[in-house]
């Protein structure tokens, strides 16, 4: 197979991993159920050893069946895309790291954590010792390297789920929300020095070395010590990375700048024969304190939406569901699962009672800890790949298929579990904890945009007073802002800004609120000055335009009158809205309604010349959509010139879809500004006449 032929297999292959890891996901999020799931199970079903090793034209062994393939089941060249990916989810997931929680909750989140780690860690090494014999592999004993890799991924934790539910139940800020976030960054940070530690025996054993105890402690010695120094030093110089990748220029240029450096250690770490993903954690764990780590996590966003899905999906890929579904592999990971799911309720439960927690608040603490997620399916993918001493895959098709049962499990039963603990009454606590309830402010902004622009402002004016604000995950809503005892949650749900806090802290939030709105109304009233110029006003409308082919396909019969009854402003606006109706695409008609007399308050959609554009934006609606109608005699609407108004065009388009709205109101006042065109709508009879008129309009 030639260059050009890898190519385009790989395009053909990344469009369908694009497509269904997206179709996936989002069924996935409907059920109530974490995206990567969805994505992970997509790359199952797609892979080559379910529909995509289906042979057909052009593809001998199937679109993803490969004969010389990495891990079985992934081409090298899918394999080596799959691993950028890898790269920047845990850049990202550094980048999200609170720093300051690390060293503030570093004892009771540190013994929180490393309990965590060590007893899911030598639970799972020694469940392996039980379940590979099953499964018909040679185990050596507790420090087998199959045992090793089986005990890591047995300890990543997924904190995302935990504080979505957290959120949802105003608990963010209790005693016990704090310490899982804080045990959960232990967690992290633990769980990557034991794969350090792991992959550097692995290294040594690849090389066909034979090792002793002895020599097997001085390579982890030097694994962690790599890990430490460079961890210590980016850290230490993570003010003077942050000035340099500014050299680069804007805010994304300098972000791409800071995730080559993560590659650069990525790299340098592979060479060390440990992991790339470290090195990419480690960056950005170091740059999460500087002031740009925000900025870099919203610049990247575009960049993890793309390749993490498709990490998720490869990663499917690798399962063979032959083997997924047998008995052995069933049982086997039915008992790896249920040690993954005791081995944190006991690690973190149980030391939590001797730091002043209660049975109830270590249930809850534990069961915070519970979901696996995309630190164990990276370890898992890792281990497909690296070879024993004998040059055997340290994860095969079975074991993989028991931690993809564990993955897929532990994230399913995690929330119902963590809601169970978290409905139970009574506090979690031995001692009552003086200090206040939290509190829950939320404000509808009535309007998307707006509460964007809100969340936006709020976030830079914590930064300004000290606080680190951090975002949960990079795909989630749910921030944090923490400055000292201060910890405050924000979320926005639709057009609300939520926020929960202490009560004693509450009145700083509000302060912060009520000066944003007193800036944004004196911007605002800056713009109403501007709102009236005539450049504006005039320029708008420009015989140049024209209807072009996108704005066409909205026009539709139904949606069309030539003889509107309405006689106010009022009335038109609402019969225009009941011929919008009929284009089905509005979902909720007082919204949308609502909406344009918003919009017709704040400035009149009256142009000149008997035209009248009313539209807005609104999630009322899920499609862009367009209503066109003709009043022969015309009504008052406030229009530029003072003439009554003839001719309606009505859009509206959703808040969050990129329709093009601005371009077809410019179109079709275009088209409007010609007197021709204007004349030959006023005498049209029906709705067919209309379209014919305006299809014809660029011919004018």
């Amino acid at each position: 197979m030639d260059i050009t032929e890898i190519i385009t297999n790989l395009v053909f292959q990344l469009a369908v991993i694009i497509f269904a890891s997206r179709i996936f996901g989002k069924l996935a999020v409907r059920f109530g159920i974490p995206s990567v799931l969805g994505e992970l199970i997509s790359g199952i079903i797609i892979g080559p050893f379910a529909l995509g090793g289906i042979a057909f034209p052009g593809f001998e062994h199937g679109l993803f069946g490969v004969t010389d393939s990495i891990a079985g089941a992934v081409s090298p060249e899918l394999y080596a895309f799959a691993q950028v990916a890898s790269i920047i989810l845990l850049f990202a997931s550094g980048l999200e790291t609170d720093l300051s929680l690390f060293i503030k909750y570093s004892v009771s989140g540190g013994i929180i954590g490393l309990g965590g780690v060590v007893v899911s860690f030598f639970l799972g090494a020694g469940c392996a010792m039980f379940i590979l014999p099953v499964l018909g592999i040679e185990c050596s004993g507790l420090f087998d390297i199959k045992c090793l890799f089986l005990g890591i991924m047995s300890t990543a934790t997924s904190v995302g789920i935990t504080a979505r539910i957290l959120s949802d139940r105003k608990k963010m800020d209790s005693p016990e929300g704090v310490t899982i976030l804080a045990a959960a960054v232990f967690d992290d940070v633990l769980g990557i020095v034991l794969l350090a530690v792991v992959m550097g025996i692995v290294g040594a054993l690849s090389s066909g070395r034979a090792l002793s105890g002895g020599a097997i402690g001085i390579i982890a010695l030097k694994a962690f010590g790599i890990w430490l120094l460079a961890t210590v030093v980016f850290i230490l110089l993570s003010k003077k990375i942050a000035r340099f990748v500014r050299l680069f220029g804007g805010t994304t240029d300098f972000s791409i700048a800071a995730l080559g450096v993560a590659f650069l250690l990525a790299g340098f770490f592979e060479k060390q024969s440990i992991a790339m993903i470290i090195g990419a954690y480690t960056t950005g764990l170091a740059l999460s304190g500087t002031d740009i780590a925000p900025v870099i996590q919203e610049r990247i966003h575009s960049l993890y939406k793309f390749f993490v899905p498709v990490f998720f999906a490869v990663t499917g890929m690798s399962v063979d569901v032959t083997k997924l579904f047998s008995a052995n592999v069933l049982i086997c990971g039915g008992i790896y699962t249920l040690i993954a799911v005791l081995s944190k309720l006991l690690g973190c439960g149980l030391p939590a009672l001797g730091l002043g927690f209660n049975l109830k608040g270590g249930f809850r603490i534990g069961s915070g800890m519970i979901p696996r997620g995309e630190v164990a399916l990276i370890i898992a993918g890792i281990g497909l790949t690296a070879k024993d001493a004998l040059g055997e895959p340290i994860v095969n098709q079975d074991l993989f298929g028991v931690v993809i049962l564990m993955t897929l499990v532990t994230t399913l039963v995690a929330p119902p579990i963590l809601n169970i603990s978290l409905s139970i009454k009574g506090r979690g606590t031995k001692k009552e904890i003086a200090s206040s309830e939290s509190q829950i402010f939320e404000w509808d902004f009535k309007n998307q945009e707006l509460t964007h622009l809100v969340m936006d402002i709020l976030h830079r004016d914590l930064r300004a007073e000290g606080f680190y604000v951090q975002m949960m995950n990079i795909t989630d809503g749910i921030c944090t802002a923490r400055r000292g005892d201060t910890a405050i949650s924000l979320r926005e749900e639709g057009t609300c800004l939520i926020i929960e806090t202490a009560e004693e802290d509450m009145g700083f939030v509000k302060g912060e609120l009520y000066e944003i709105m007193l800036r944004l109304n004196k911007s605002m009233q800056s713009l109403a000055s501007l709102k009236n110029t005539e450049s504006l006003q005039y320029g708008f409308a420009c015989p140049e335009n024209r209807v072009t082919k996108s704005v066409k396909r909205y026009l539709n019969p139904a949606c069309i009158s030539t003889n509107l009854k309405g006689s106010t402003k009022e009335e038109i606006l609402q019969e225009m809205l009941t011929l919008l109706c009929q284009s089905g695409n509005v979902i909720n008609r007082e919204e949308v309604l609502n909406s344009l007399k918003e919009r017709e308050a704040s400035m009149s959609t009256g142009l000149e010349k008997g035209i009248a554009i009313p539209h807005t934006k609104t999630n009322g609606v899920k499609e862009t959509c367009v209503a066109i109608g003709i009043k022969k005699e015309g009504i008052a609407y406030d229009s530029l010139d003072g003439q009554p108004s003839k001719i309606f065009v009505m859009l509206v388009s959703p808040i969050d879809n990129s329709g093009p709205l601005m371009r077809a109101m410019s179109a079709f006042t275009g088209a409007l500004m010609h007197e021709e065109v204007r004349l030959s709508l006023l005498e049209a009879k029906n709705p067919a006449e209309i379209i014919e008129i305006l299809k014809d309009s660029k011919k004018q």
